[in-house]
């Protein structure tokens, strides 16, 4: 047995991902020696090129607007954050759950789910494009670091946790990662606390982000359950702070109410179910993580009045128009002249179209488009249509 991963298996519940009974990864490699394999898979998702793009690449605000909004980057170190609590709590893979939480937004487009709908919209005569399928092709094929495999060959549970959704088409092509969404069976815990932590860091910190844009105000937000409770506890417990630190306090505080709430309302659900392995956990009917009914109804409502006054703001949706814009009219030269990619992208789609056709040509193209950074993607956009601009 791995020495590093022996304290783990003291610690854990039985029904946590435990690292001496991974199902593996897809090429064989020797043992880590004084880490866990799943601490490998963590190690290699923070030195990848996908993960340092990230830095570059959308939340909800373009990069370039300023430089304290959230990045897909600090978004995911936030999700990890809050999924670490919580698996440290339920006594599930705390390393597994970071792993997952860095990962998931790998494959994500330039410019967030703007570039991700345009991207969609060019791909769907040739397959569709959704990010999250993205990320895992990112880390099973398109990273080209190590001399004995494609990719990152990351654990089987990694991966799973990675690969959140996707069609019954796509899942028959996808082998044994994709039999779960075939048998409607649920990932490990590991993978669904990832899964609400993503939704628990975007909620909360979208609210932040839209204050600091003024695209909302504190008066707005009050209408919100879960804003007003803490807003209430906050000024009263400290009157005249000022609203940066009062914004800060309100919404650590939200956090920390629905991650508790999520702790409790998952540990009631584990108790009912009584798995006694990680096999017990996917063959149950729904997730075990979830958030209490009134909590659940206060993140949802959240959800909607973010979408309504910040998502569809005019101020964001004039940028997405452009991001989507830029994006398109990028896949549609790409497409008609594969020439106008870097070399290593015309060997790709060239060997890619001679084994599935324009598919594979395309597919290619998406790959290109949704590696690039907010700021390539623009650059590169200038470079193709501004006449003045230097290629």
């Amino acid at each position: 047995m791995n020495s590093a991963s022996e304290p783990a298996a003291q610690t854990l519940a039985p029904y946590a991902a435990l690292d001496e009974r991974s199902r593996g990864r897809r090429f064989t490699e020797p043992k880590p020696q004084f880490r866990t394999e799943y601490q490998r898979d963590r190690d290699r998702i923070i030195h990848s090129n996908a993960f340092r793009r990230l830095v570059y690449k959308t939340q909800v605000f373009v990069n370039h607007e300023g430089d304290l909004y959230r990045t897909r980057v600090t978004h995911s170190i936030e999700v990890a954050q809050i999924g670490r609590t919580v698996a440290r709590a339920l006594r599930v893979n705390e390393t597994l759950t970071e792993a997952i939480s860095l990962a998931h937004d790998l494959g994500h487009t330039p410019f967030g789910h703007a570039g991700q709908e345009a991207l969609n919209d060019c791909m769907r005569p040739y397959g569709g494009f959704e990010h999250n399928l993205q990320s895992l092709r990112v880390v099973d094929e398109l990273e080209e670091r190590y001399a004995a495999f494609p990719g990152l060959n990351l654990t089987f549970e990694c991966r799973e946790g990675i690969l959140k959704h996707c069609s019954a088409r796509v899942a028959q092509e996808l082998g044994e990662i994709g039999q779960r969404f075939l048998e409607h069976r649920q990932p490990g815990l590991e993978a669904q606390i990832a899964n609400l932590a993503d939704e628990i860091a975007y909620n909360n910190h979208d609210v932040d982000d839209g204050i600091r844009a003024g695209l909302v105000d504190l008066q707005q937000l009050c209408d919100m359950r879960l804003f007003r409770r803490q807003y209430d506890a906050v000024t009263a417990e400290h009157p005249g702070l000022g609203e940066r630190r009062l914004v800060h306090e309100i919404i650590r505080r939200m956090i920390n109410d629905v991650v508790v709430d999520l702790i409790r309302s998952s540990e009631a659900r584990i108790a009912e179910a009584r798995p006694v392995s990680i096999e017990d956990v996917r063959l149950h009917s729904q997730p075990l993580i979830a958030l209490g009914e009134a909590a659940l109804d206060e993140h949802r409502e959240l959800m909607r009045f973010l979408r309504e006054h910040v998502y569809r703001h005019y101020k964001v949706l004039r940028m997405t128009a452009k991001a989507q814009r830029v994006v398109k009219e990028l896949f549609e030269a790409f497409m008609a002249t594969p020439r106008l990619m870097p070399p290593e992208d015309q060997a790709a789609a060239a060997q890619a179209e001679s084994t599935r056709g324009t598919d594979g040509r395309a597919r290619v193209v998406a790959d290109y488009i949704a590696g690039m950074t907010d700021r390539y993607a623009i650059l590169e956009h200038q470079r193709m249509f501004d006449p003045a601009e230097r290629t």
